[in-house]
This record gives C-alpha cells, structure tokens and sequence, in this order.
C-alpha cells in the first residue's frame, strides 16, 4: 500500500513530539504554544493530504525519464548509497532556489512562518513545494534508478530531517557536526538574524554547504520565523500569502517587472520603487503572534478535535485506495474543512462558530452514509457512537464560547 509509510510514520512523530514537550514542559514552557503547534500539525495534514494529489504526476513523470532517457541502471547496495547522497545533493539545490527566488520562496515559505523551533515546526510542509521543487530530483532518473528505491531514499532524507527541528540538542560530537546536518546548524537556517538568512541548505548533509559557500555556524540563539510575521494560523492563507503580496506588488511594475518579480530574489522591487529591501535587525525580546481561543476549554476542544483529525486522517490514508471517488471526495473535504475551522476556533473567527456545528454534522451524515453503503454489519454501533460524540461534542463547543469558562474562574474567584 503506498500510504502505508506515511500511516506508520505518523504515530512515530507525535510519540516524539510528546516526548519532547513533556522533557522541555518545566523548564523551557516557551519551547512549545498550543496555537502554533497546533497550526504546524495542521499544515502537514493539508501537505499529506495535497500530496495525494500531486504524487502521482510526480511519480510519472520520474518513471517517463526513467525509461527514455536513462543512460545507466543502478541496482542494489550501489544504487542506495548513489542515490542517498545524489538525493541530499538535490535538496540542497531545490532548497537554496527555494530561498533564493520568489516563485519557490512562496511556497517554501510555509516551512519558516512559525515563531518557534520545536519539532512540530519539522511537519509544517508546504502544500506546493515539493511539487515545484521536483524537477530538482529528475537528474537521479537519468541514473536508472527505480521509483522504491527513490522512495526509501526520500523517506531516510526525511526522516533525518525530523530530529533536527529541536532546541533540546546543543551540539554534536565535531566530525558530526562537520558532516552532517544537525539540530545547531538547522536552528541558524530557521533564523531571522541578517548573517542567518539563507543558510545551511543541506538536508542529511552540511557538507554542500561548506562547497558552495553558503554555511555559517551558530552563534547567537537565533530570532525564528520570517522578517514580516505571518500573524495568522489559518493553514490555507499560510500558504497563499506570499503569492497575494507578489500578486499586489506586481499590479504595480511594468511587464517587464512582473517577469522579474517571479524570479528575483525575495525582498527585490525595483530601483524606482526602492530597490533591494535591507534584511531588519531582530530582537529576541519582539512580540510574537499568540491568538488563542475564547477560553481555556476551547484550547482544549481544538487539541482533541485535532487528535480526531490524525485519526480520521490515518483511516483516510488506509482506506484511500478503496474508497468510492464520492466518499474519497467528502471525507477529503471534511479533512481539509476541519484543519481550517481548528484555525478559525483559534483566531476567534465568527464564523467559526457556525462552520462547527455543520462539520459535526457533516461527519455524522456522511460516516454513517459510508457505512451504510459498504459496512452494513459495523452501521447501527457507527451510528450510535458518532451521534453521541457529535452531540458531546457540540454542548462542550457552546457552552465554553464568549469566555464562558473564563468568567466562571472569575466567580470562583
């Protein structure tokens, strides 16, 4: 089954999550905020699930090059250590342009917009780079190597990359460090700080870096996020926002500067506008965006509809290949609806309020449809089951909205 890495992975990243939330939770409680990691969470939902849409475009065209224009075949021990190294060496390239020209920076830019560093920040994944960048991998093709292979060597570089998105880690031993890619180096790419900007590409190795001039030590801890802030934890706006300011700019330049625009590097305008806008100084001590919900329950609510959410997701991804086009259609929509009204709750969006009560029951009507239609014996225990947490779940909702919660705690007080 082709989801069934992602199915096993996902259980393995929250446990490490877990894990280190509760070893940072006394004495480093900045290392995590329940809004923005929440948001990193549901950002790489949306990536699994848009890549479910982009997989197979991708994968065609590899095998296309594969079989028509592959001057060698590699097999074996040969291939993986070739295309492990020749992989990392890619990234690096697909990562530098993607911060090095406006069309890749947003969508890349999806990866840096949190203002912390922990490892939730590792699956906030771009919905479109992976699909823009890929035409940085089709060189392997070329090589005869064939789509598992690829696949497990993506999957290591992936993985590999998880453990770098921590705090916890200080330094590792110096010919590591040299090498390989690690948590220190990786907090200095995340940074914002003028000499951190657009360094240390590597995925699994450092050492492109090193060669192509582009690596700098950790210093200073750095200041993380973006020069301008998002300021926002809706997952679909995080993901068009630098395309909309690009598209506002370039209602402004002549055509030839709209052409430039696309390719230039981030922070370009032209001469008559400015020119190249300077890096800002940072400070640790600057305001970061911390929406919460209307009351301390519904922080809570959101974390258990978002446990709901991996679930649904992970069944999703199980089932995805037998499902019907329809059912495939409207549990990806309810998927995608409920990573968008998470934010909505969290920013105190009104309509939010509303957009709740219809995903319950969207949830309800379409599950037991589903099971109705194809799980007849499982129906009536489906049915029950879901009516009651709908309803629990709907009275949990409306009875902490408008800071009901909090001015209960004032009373008590």
């Amino acid at each position: 089954m082709e989801q069934l890495g992602t199915i096993i992975a996902i259980p393995i990243f929250l446990l490490f999550i877990v894990i280190e939330y509760f070893y940072v939770r006394k004495k480093h409680q900045s290392f995590y905020r329940l809004n923005d990691a929440i948001t990193n969470l549901n950002i790489g939902v949306g990536h699994l699930l848009f890549k479910l849409l982009t997989t197979g475009l991708m994968l065609g065209a590899y095998v296309f090059v594969m079989q028509h224009f592959a001057v060698i075949h590699l097999k074996g021990i040969t291939a993986y250590i070739v295309t492990l190294i020749l992989f990392d060496f890619c990234f690096y390239w697909a990562h530098r342009f993607g911060h090095e020209v406006n069309f890749f920076w947003g969508a890349h830019v999806v990866h840096h917009q949190s203002e912390e560093y922990n490892l939730t920040v590792a699956l906030r994944q771009s919905w479109m780079h992976s699909f823009l960048a890929f035409i940085f991998f089709l060189p392997i093709a070329f090589l005869g190597v064939d789509v598992l292979t690829l696949g497990i060597c993506a999957s290591i570089n992936s993985f590999y990359q998880f453990w770098i998105h921590t705090k916890t880690i200080n330094k590792m031993p110096a010919w590591f460090e040299f090498i390989f890619n690690t948590p220190s180096h990786h907090r200095v790419h995340h940074g914002v700080n003028p000499k951190y900007i657009d360094k240390n590409h590597g995925g699994m190795f450092i050492i492109w870096d090193r060669l192509f001039g582009t690596f700098q030590a950790e210093e200073e801890e750095p200041v993380y996020g973006i020069t301008t802030p998002l300021k926002s934890w809706n997952p679909i706006w995080a993901n068009v926002e630098y395309y909309a300011t690009l598209f506002k700019k370039a209602k402004l330049y002549s055509i030839k500067n709209k052409l430039k625009l696309i390719f230039a590097k981030p922070g370009w305008q032209p001469q008559a506008f400015g020119g190249q806008i300077p890096i800002p100084e940072v400070s640790e001590q600057q305001k970061k965006y911390d929406k919460k919900a209307n009351s301390i329950n519904l922080n809570i609510y959101v974390l258990v509809q978002f446990a709901f959410i991996i679930g649904g997701l992970a069944a999703y991804l199980y089932h995805y290949e037998n499902l019907s086009f329809l059912f495939s259609g409207i549990f990806y929509g309810i998927l995608f609806l409920s990573i968008l009204i998470c934010s909505g709750i969290l920013e105190q969006k009104k309509w939010a309020k509303y957009a709740e009560y219809f995903r319950l029951a969207l949830i309800v009507f379409s599950l037991n449809a589903l099971y109705y239609t194809n799980y007849t014996t499982w129906f009536y225990v489906v049915l029950i089951l879901s009516v009651v947490f709908a309803v629990y779940f709907m009275i949990w909702f409306t009875l902490n909205q408008n800071n009901k919660y909090i001015f209960q705690l004032e009373k008590v007080k």
